[in-house]
């Protein structure tokens, strides 16, 4: 499948991490750097983000957790080229690439059409083509029937994080004892404003200074489409997407949307 979106949004998050990364509030959010993927790049990864007029926001996932739908794969034309974690593209390595879920989740593919499977490491985003739900590299499509197929119908599951995979029997147990290791996102928001004018987003700070005690207003400067700066203003803490929508809905915010430190 063509690719050309998928490295531009690659760029694209590797910009924003700069641009994240000079105005960053004073909160920590909750990430540790694997031997893949940088604890400042799985931020930057895990921030909503749109292709072609969509919004896409990266959530928590659970040992367990399944989907499915189509998967598709990548080749020769991208081997070597970066990834949105960062990684260089390696054709002959089992990797994979999903809209949503965290950088260096492990995913059991299971091809429904001829029984085969693999085990993949997240490390990109995409493939933002309706109905397909992951991209394999080249050794994974060609170990499931991809190569032949080009597309098919599969299931994903979440068999573990950070590159280490969990046995069918802990997730079994886990899944009997209520205790799926998963990797939950925090520190979520909701952007409330866009100004041109800084004193104006001062103003719209102000007044959601006092909404709620465990919310806090903070105003984001980032480059327009013609480089000038627009001002955001979030309203951030939120320790969850759940929250946060919960929080937009039950309070008059025409416009607003959820965001992410």
């Amino acid at each position: 499948m063509r690719r050309s979106t998928m490295l531009l949004l690659s760029a694209a998050v590797m910009l924003s991490g700069m641009l994240f990364t000079g105005c960053a509030s004073k909160k920590k959010a909750a990430y540790k750097a694997t031997g893949h993927t940088s604890a400042a790049r799985h931020r930057s990864t895990m921030r909503s983000y749109k292709v072609h007029g969509k919004r896409y926001t990266p959530t928590y996932v659970e040992v367990g957790q399944k989907m499915k739908g189509i998967s598709s794969w990548y080749g020769p034309n991208f081997h070597g080229k970066y990834t949105s974690n960062g990684e260089r593209y390696n054709m002959h390595a089992r990797t994979a690439a999903h809209k949503t879920w965290p950088m260096d989740t492990m995913v059991r593919v299971r091809n429904l059409q001829n029984g085969k499977s693999t085990i993949v490491r997240i490390n990109d985003r995409g493939p933002f083509v309706r109905g397909r739900i992951i991209d394999c590299s080249y050794k994974a499509g060609k170990e499931i029937g991809l190569d032949r197929m080009g597309i098919a119908k599969v299931q994903i599951e979440v068999v573990g994080f950070s590159g280490k995979v969990q046995s069918d029997a802990a997730i079994a147990k886990a899944r009997r004892t209520k205790t799926e290791a998963r990797v939950r996102l925090t520190n979520f928001g909701v952007q409330v404003g866009a100004f041109r004018n800084y004193e104006g987003a001062k103003i719209y700070k102000k007044r959601y200074a006092h909404i709620h005690p465990r919310y806090k207003p903070v105003i984001k400067k980032f480059p327009d489409v013609d480089g000038a700066p627009l001002y955001r203003v979030w309203l951030m803490g939120f320790g969850s997407e759940d929250e946060a929508r919960d929080f937009k809905n039950s309070n008059d915010m025409p416009g607003a949307f959820i965001v992410r430190n």
